[in-house]
């Protein structure tokens, strides 16, 4: 069940937010505890029991681990244990036959792949770092314990930030959990409900319809009468402009999510952190990390680069710990080479900006923003070399070899106007216009309303069109 479907906006939203409203306020986390659960059975009852058992052993371990205070062997013991079971259900399902495929190829073995786990549990890459940072944090005593299972199991699954996000810590939400009464007010649900509608007027009218400027040219799809370009017949330039196509769709598709997600916490009185701020007006591959999916990066900066020492321990140690937070950055979205080569090739970006390149970034106005784009770009046709229609290779030699073939054109004249209108909305320009119009209580409710209306007839009339990062 995904956001921008028929049976999620008029059947499971309403529905839930309903039963939410209506519950007595001491039942409210049930509620939402077992509306989320139905939420991700719904296409994925078959995994549930991975989710409950991650719930379990993180319930478990932090009673075990506030328990044993005097004891710091014991609380050390369960935490590992914690972060073994946690990291093994994940290790398992998303990296155990990459792991195995790597290696018949690498070592010439022949070892079989596991059966019944083609399919990755959905959202267990987000969930899996939720429940750990509770862990960790009742570890090194940030957070209390939490006693109640419905509570931490409402935080789990919230369906809101279950499957793509915005990462939330469980400090970020406890003192919410904990209020039973007046959570919310009428003020938090008009803003819900507006970041909710610029959120879904984000994936479906803009990152579904520029994303099929790249369908059009790898040629995937559903219906085979449809005809395609196909990257072998792309020219240089279409590639380039289908690449800059699917920038922008993984941009809207993954933010509107997140708006979505961040709307529909307001709407039941919780605050999730932002996850992007205008990624690509930044101007250096570091402030680019600042603003794309900020909570993996907080997550991964909080859990991972502090604790190995930051940049408190010299240059080189920092430089050390920088590798291992991009090598694991790219493993977390994909258990593929791709990915890998991915995360090291922005290893490589990060280090140059911190051994000598920021420097002269900082003292830029226009070039240090085109250099960020050129290669974040870049660093999408990495990511997606291994989908479906793309071969890495190949979309390489069209990128950077200049290569006749079908002409750019024809798309631009098709899809010129949505180009134009996507690059606006990268920009602070919508959010300072928007500034303008919901000073008049008229204005606010007509823009949120049209919205509203025009992206609910997108999708009563287009198929559903899955968030990208439902994938990882």
């Amino acid at each position: 069940m995904i956001f921008s479907s028929i049976i999620f906006l008029f059947h499971f939203l309403p529905f839930t937010l309903a039963a939410y409203y209506i519950a007595p306020a001491k039942l409210k986390n049930t509620v939402l505890f077992i509306c989320s659960l139905v939420f991700y059975c719904w296409g994925e009852v078959r995994f549930f029991p991975v989710m409950l058992s991650l719930i379990l052993i993180n319930y478990l371990c932090g009673l075990g681990i506030a328990h044993f205070e005097g004891r710091p062997h014991a609380r050390r013991a369960l935490l590992i244990l914690a972060l073994v079971g946690s990291f093994g259900m994940l290790f398992y399902f998303k990296y155990a036959n990459f792991v195995l495929e790597s290696a018949n190829t690498l070592l010439g073995t022949s070892f079989a792949p596991i059966e019944g786990i083609s399919v990755l549990p959905l959202g267990i890459s987000f969930y899996t770092f939720q429940t750990l940072s509770y862990t960790i944090d009742v570890y090194r005593r940030d957070v209390a314990a939490e006693k109640n299972i419905i509570d931490f199991g409402a935080y789990v699954v919230m369906f809101p930030q279950l499957i793509a996000g915005p990462i939330v810590k469980y400090r970020d939400v406890a003192a919410q959990l904990h209020v039973y009464k007046h959570r919310y007010n009428l003020a938090q649900i008009e803003e819900g409900v507006t970041i909710f509608t610029f959120g879904l007027a984000k994936k479906v009218l803009l990152a579904d319809a520029v994303g099929a400027l790249w369908t059009d040219i790898i040629g995937v799809a559903d219906d085979a009468s449809i005809t395609f370009v196909g990257l072998s017949n792309a020219s240089t330039a279409l590639v380039w402009l289908g690449i800059l196509a699917y920038s922008f769709q993984l941009y809207f598709d993954f933010s509107g999510y997140s708006m979505m997600a961040i709307g529909m916490g307001k709407m039941m009185g919780f605050e999730f952190p932002q996850n992007f701020n205008y990624p690509y007006i930044s101007a250096s591959i570091t402030e680019f990390w600042r603003r794309w999916h900020m909570t993996l990066s907080s997550w991964f900066r909080e859990y991972v680069y502090i604790p190995l020492g930051g940049n408190r321990k010299g240059l080189r140690r920092q430089i050390f710990n920088l590798f291992i937070v991009e090598l694991l950055t790219g493993i977390w979205h994909g258990a593929d080479w791709n990915f890998i080569c991915w995360g090291l090739y922005y290893f490589v970006l990060l280090a140059a900006e911190k051994l000598f390149l920021l420097k002269h970034l900082q003292k830029g106005r226009v070039w240090p923003h085109i250099y960020t784009l050129f290669f974040v770009v870049v660093g999408w046709a990495m990511f997606v070399g291994n989908d479906p229609g793309v071969e890495f290779g190949l979309l390489f030699r069209r990128l950077f070899i200049p290569t006749g073939g079908v002409s750019p054109v024809y798309f631009l004249r098709n899809y010129g106007v949505l180009l134009a209108v996507s690059f606006l909305c990268c920009t602070p320009l919508i959010e300072k216009l928007w500034d303008r119009l919901r000073a008049r209580s008229w204005t606010r409710v007509l823009t949120v309303g049209v919205l509203l209306v025009v992206s609910t007839a997108y999708v009563v009339g287009s198929t559903n069109s899955p968030f990208l990062y439902f994938n990882f």
